[in-house]
């Protein structure tokens, strides 16, 4: 499993200093409905807008 992973969306309330996500799990889903063969067919479920 990975050690750290990394967000670049600072406006998420997960995001952490160092471009470091402090979720405790993280959602990955086919934004197609289908199998994705491309990183931009997949969204991240677990963002959060930070308030």
């Amino acid at each position: 499993m990975a050690q750290d992973v990394l967000c670049e969306v600072n406006n998420c309330t997960y995001w952490g200093s160092g471009n470091k996500c402090n979720a405790d799990a993280i959602y990955v889903v086919s934004n197609k409905g289908k199998e994705a063969s491309t990183s931009e067919e997949t969204d991240c479920k677990t963002f959060k807008p930070e308030h």
